[in-house]
């Protein structure tokens, strides 16, 4: 039976909110997992996450959340990385000029072992990641601290209270 979209991200966002540190602690870590959830770092989100969330005091489990989290985009993630790609190669061309369209590149097996491809895609979508992800991690912060804060209120927690 499959798992509904809207009952999931409840249950994760709950998770959030359950957690026992500040709202900017918890925010900064949904941030920084937002953050890393679009680079095209495979692999390494989830590392990279938590070593930033540690190295600025922020929540790593809140982090770890986030970065699960936008996993949902994942069907829509060849768009996003698309997109990306064209704000970064935008950025680095002089003058700059939005790339070909990818249906009018001739690809031959070699092109795409070779680390000049890699490098030649991977630079232009890296850069783009950044620029397009930051303004994303930024109202993702305003976001969650927000009900953070207001999850806090609604939901004191008293001094010895078990949990």
């Amino acid at each position: 039976m499959p798992v509904k979209l809207h009952d999931w991200l409840r249950k994760h966002s709950l998770k959030l909110l359950a957690i026992r540190d500040t709202p900017h602690a918890i925010a900064g870590g949904v941030a920084i997992g937002i953050f890393f959830g679009f680079t095209p770092l495979f692999g390494l989100k989830t590392l990279l996450s938590l070593f930033f969330a540690w190295l600025t005091g922020c929540n790593l489990i809140a982090a770890v959340v986030a970065v699960t989290l936008h996993d949902v985009l994942l069907p829509f993630m060849p768009l996003v990385y698309r997109w990306e790609y064209d704000v970064g190669y935008w950025l680095l061309s002089q003058p700059h000029e939005w790339p070909t369209p990818w249906r009018h590149l001739r690809w031959t097996a070699h092109t795409w072992h070779s680390w000049k491809t890699f490098l030649t895609l991977g630079k232009p979508l890296l850069l783009g990641s950044v620029v397009c992800a930051t303004p994303v991690a930024l109202a993702a912060f305003a976001v969650a601290n927000w009900l953070v804060v207001r999850h806090h209120r609604r939901h004191p927690v008293h001094p010895g209270a078990p949990g």
